[in-house]
């Protein structure tokens, strides 16, 4: 059984299709990019799966269970539960720590744990910053804590909307970096991105136009490592200039 099954799904706003009889399938572990411009739907099916929209038509059913026939109150739960949203506007509350914003999501949850939301920091690399303010991280460092936040209760599927939309190029390839472990780890990534980069790192490649699927890929393994390196490459140059700078400083 797949973790994620969309059936002839289609959404419908007044007389525009966003979404038009649409079937997709999400194993678990994988790592899908839905691409697409302005307009496909990209957007449409990230509400849908993220339980944030309902679809007009078709069914969508998530680790066995058919969310389209959920009210809105299941729908938030099932969303507590089985998603990780990651999004591009961070939605951070301005006057918590970084470590205070992971563990409100624990508190929707079940319980906060402060050494659990430590422990999420310390996987994007962000421990040392845990006391800081939205205000005092950068804008890499904020997307970090919203991965962290979003894997802190375990989810089934982590969701990402754009989550190198306002990343400048080093702080996009940490992201990605992140990523790419948590895939090794065998977590489900479905990442939604207008970035040809950031889909070619996926795994697989969705991609719609008008609202309809015009193809569904495995990425070439060929091209995945070389995107990957790539990644590596550019994030050990920025290390190794942020040490120049530290030297020169000195």
């Amino acid at each position: 059984m797949s973790l994620l099954e969309i059936q002839n799904v289609s959404k419908i706003y007044d007389d525009i299709k966003a979404l038009d009889n649409v079937s997709l399938k999400v194993e678990k572990g994988e790592w899908v990019a839905i691409m697409g411009p302005s307009g496909s739907g990209k957007s449409t099916m990230m509400n849908i799966i993220g339980c944030m929209d309902s679809a007009t038509t078709g069914k969508i059913l998530l680790d066995g269970v058919d969310i389209s026939k959920e009210n809105q109150s299941s729908l938030t739960t099932i969303r507590r539960d089985k998603i990780g949203l990651i999004f591009q506007q961070f939605h951070l509350i301005s006057y918590l720590t970084a470590l205070e914003n992971v563990m409100v999501a624990q508190y929707y949850h079940s319980m906060p744990n402060e050494k659990e939301a430590l422990k999420a920091l310390e996987m994007v690399g962000l421990k040392e910053r845990a006391k800081h303010l939205p205000s005092q991280l950068s804008g890499g460092e904020q997307q970090r804590v919203c991965i962290a936040r979003a894997l802190i209760n375990s989810p089934e599927i982590i969701l990402a909307d754009e989550p190198t939309g306002n990343l400048d190029e080093a702080n996009e390839n940490i992201v990605l970096d992140i990523f790419r472990k948590l895939h090794e780890e065998g977590k489900t990534l479905i990442v939604v991105t207008h970035d040809d980069e950031v889909g070619e790192v996926a795994q697989r490649t969705v991609r719609l136009e008008h609202g309809k699927i015009i193809y569904d890929r495995l990425n070439d393994p060929k091209s995945e490592e070389e995107a990957l390196l790539k990644v590596a490459n550019s994030i050990k140059a920025n290390e190794s200039k942020s040490e120049d700078i530290k030297n020169e400083e000195a």
